[in-house]
């Protein structure tokens, strides 16, 4: 099966050649297919941020390929994986980068190590595995050659998965951790709408914000529930159920990740106050 376009994802800015040699190899292997920039933001080595943004997006993309480089141990004993999700394949390292993509696609179907030397560059670096393992890869499967043509199979059980977010809702109090902070300064949480009511948090509601645990350290903030931005006034806090389904916060006009000091892994308590 041929896919006429690539999406391509990496933490590789734009002030350096990376990405420009990247598309240049897929092109001179693919001439007729579509290389799209997802991103290349990611911030450096945030595996965590690269495999939100793929698991946000890729529901919202045609058939594709997605390469994803987010690679920190590039060079070490690391294997290079394709994955088959539903109508598009993932190529990318496997350091959890691609898992929570594939389930959002519905599942890895098939995944491969990338070893063969046909699909590669001949003379590959040991620093630069995007160029030269996974953008031929990407290509090559966008022009129709088989998955399993790329390498051994690997059982999906088999792939390396970053630890799943944790989240606890019980009447009054919702604790979770920061999932992923955006360009804004929103900052989402891993907890969904079930756990948003679950704790009995709703709209029209306050509540206060804590960075920790339910004794955490840190001075309570003090929060609208709401739908959207509109419903505070600028400079004022907002919680509500974000367009990628997760609970999150906002800043009307501000950065939410600013005011609370916040980063992705950050555990948070969300507390409803009484009226």
């Amino acid at each position: 099966m041929s896919r006429n376009s690539i999406f391509f994802l990496t933490d590789y800015g734009r002030r350096d050649g990376f990405v420009a040699a990247c598309h240049g190899v897929m092109m001179s292997i693919a001439p007729d297919v579509r290389v799209v920039d997802l991103t290349h933001d990611v911030p450096p080595q945030d595996v965590r941020h690269g495999a939100v943004v793929l698991a946000q997006t890729l529901p919202y993309l045609p058939p594709c390929v997605v390469v994803g480089v987010v690679d920190p141990g590039v060079g070490s004993e690391r294997r290079g994986i394709a994955v088959v999700a539903g109508d598009h394949v993932l190529v990318g390292p496997d350091n959890g980068l691609l898992p929570w993509a594939a389930a959002a696609a519905g599942g890895v179907a098939e995944a491969v190590e990338l070893v063969s030397p046909k699909y590669r560059l001949a003379g590959e670096a040991m620093t630069f595995h995007g160029r030269d393992i996974f953008a031929p890869a990407a290509a090559h499967v966008a022009v129709g050659v088989p998955v399993s043509r790329l390498g051994p199979a690997v059982g999906a059980g088999d792939l390396v998965r970053l630890p799943e977010p944790k989240v606890r809702a019980r009447p009054g109090v919702l604790e979770t951790e920061v999932h992923v902070v955006d360009h804004f300064g929103n900052v989402a949480l891993a907890a969904g709408p079930d756990d948003l009511a679950a704790s009995g948090v709703g709209a029209g509601q306050r509540a206060s914000i804590v960075r920790g645990g339910p004794a955490g350290p840190d001075s309570a903030t003090e929060v609208v529930v709401g739908r959207v931005f509109a419903d505070v006034a600028p400079g004022e806090m907002l919680l509500y159920v974000d367009s990628h389904r997760h609970v999150a916060l906002a800043v009307n006009h501000g950065s939410a990740a600013a005011r609370l000091g916040v980063e992705p892994g950050d555990q948070v308590t969300i507390r409803v106050l009484a009226p």
